[in-house]
């Protein structure tokens, strides 16, 4: 989630509307998802940025999606206990194939705060959400909701997108995109202490970016899922050669479409 395959993430908590059926876009976009350079870069982005005061004991994916990340964490981090909270069924499907040894919640915690399970509330020693915030209504209520589920010092990573909407970024339902400041702003209504903000992905990052708003409302066809088949082979072909460009672009930039902050619960 991410446009790009990789703004595919969860929403919770949204206005109903065909860009919020996750269920389906998972089933027409996972493989893209999976592929994507932007989701590569943004994932190991987060992992960085979690373990920056230490590995994580207990971490939280909030939206996890299809499990890219949570697959990721428990490849570096052997020892640490993984969550996942997600809505889309076909989402949280996907993600117990990848990663049988998380555990994984099926959840909308603004429209059910209660869904958090007693045992759950302060246990996340870390917590990441990205690429979800764009998507709801209400992220600051989202982010209070899962708030409880966060130890006290509990570092939380965020990625939301920033710079102009797609076509794509609209068919999947994003409400809005950010600056560093709207997410600080975000994340403090959300009772959070904010460490810093930040663009992020100058330049490669936002030529790829670029090239997908370029692409208009061609670029849901070029990345959907046929029956078996995934991407076209020239989304395939581009996303391949955006990939060791993506891992030279700046981790922090003014001029950067990428917006991630760090946060942490008192």
């Amino acid at each position: 989630m991410r446009a790009t395959p990789s703004e595919v993430t969860s929403a919770q908590g949204s206005t109903h509307s065909p860009g919020d059926d996750w269920d389906q876009h998972w089933d027409a976009y996972a493989a893209a998802a999976e592929a994507n350079p932007a989701q590569r870069y943004r994932r190991n982005l987060a992992l960085r940025l979690l373990e920056a005061d230490g590995a994580p004991e207990r971490l939280l994916d909030l939206g996890s999606g299809q499990g890219d990340l949570l697959k990721a964490a428990a490849a570096r981090w052997p020892g640490a206990q993984l969550l996942g909270i997600e809505p889309s069924e076909v989402g949280v499907a996907e993600s117990r194939a990848k990663v049988p040894g998380a555990r994984l919640l099926a959840a909308d915690l603004i429209a059910n705060p209660r869904a958090l399970p007693a045992e759950l509330r302060g246990w996340a020693t870390h917590a990441v959400c990205s690429e979800v915030l764009e998507h709801v209504d209400e992220p600051a209520a989202l982010l209070r909701a899962a708030r409880e589920a966060m130890a006290p010092g509990c570092r939380l990573v965020v990625t939301v997108p920033g710079g102009r909407m797609s076509a794509f970024d609209k068919t999947i339902g994003h409400r809005r995109h950010y600056t560093p400041e709207s997410l600080a702003q975000t994340l403090r209504g959300a009772g959070l202490s904010v460490d810093w903000t930040s663009g992020a992905g100058f330049p490669f990052f936002n030529l790829y970016r670029a090239l997908v708003i370029a692409r208009g409302d061609k670029l849901a066809a070029d990345v959907a899922s046929d029956g078996s088949s995934g991407p076209s082979a020239a989304a395939r072909a581009a996303m391949l050669a955006f990939r060791p460009l993506l891992r030279m672009s700046l981790t922090r930039s003014p001029w950067g479409v990428q917006i991630i902050g760090v946060a942490r619960r008192d």
